[in-house]
């Protein structure tokens, strides 16, 4: 697992904080134990629906599992070069390889209600297509190459200056399209 991928120490963090044993947050957040205690450990890449749960079960914002020193004022982040970065598996089923690469444009922002990104969305070939959903909204815009968005049963091509909102409930995939990789601004907001 890459060394800058610290998400799986900070929910260690979060649940010992909130006296939760890795049974009770797994039951809590409807995940296997097992995912638990691979993702404390750092042996895997996420993707974002558990993520999702698992701050839902903690009660705290996805971006908490970002954040050291929060911050009342404005944070700043230069030329979209984020020292927070989250790696996400996507639907890579072994969860050990990154095809979403998030770099957090707010961490650290006290009392934020959006998680806005920079992605670099991987190529890969052979992915399996798996849909999710999490409450909230979704706001992606396109900085270079193309994406596909699959929302429920339609499937949306979405290019360099082109943008997509949606309600995230729906189930969706995000992935590169074609061969090459993306690289996308994402605003996420999942309500507490």
């Amino acid at each position: 697992m890459n060394k800058d991928n610290q998400i799986g120490s900070k929910i260690s963090q979060l649940r010992q904080n909130s006296n939760l044993t890795i049974e009770q947050l797994a039951d809590n957040s409807q995940l296997s134990i097992e995912f638990i205690k691979k993702l404390e450990a750092g042996q895997l890449a996420p993707s974002l629906s558990p993520l999702i749960k698992i701050a839902r079960a903690l009660g705290v914002r996805l971006g908490t599992f970002l954040d050291d020193a929060p911050q009342r004022g404005p944070v700043i982040v230069k030329n979209g070069q984020s020292e927070k970065i989250v790696r996400f598996s996507g639907n890579d089923k072994t969860n050990k390889q990154s095809i979403l690469d998030f770099s957090s444009l707010g961490a650290d922002k006290e009392d934020r209600h959006m998680e806005p990104f920079i992605v670099d969305v991987h190529s890969l070939e052979g992915e399996h297509i798996n849909l999710s959903s999490h409450e909230g909204e979704e706001f992606i815009y396109v900085l270079s190459g193309e994406i596909e968005v699959f929302y429920g049963k339609k499937k949306f091509s979405v290019t360099t200056g082109d943008s997509i909102y949606y309600d995230s409930i729906v189930p969706h995939y995000v992935h590169a399209g074609g061969n090459t990789d993306a690289k996308i601004l994402a605003v996420i907001y999942t309500p507490l």
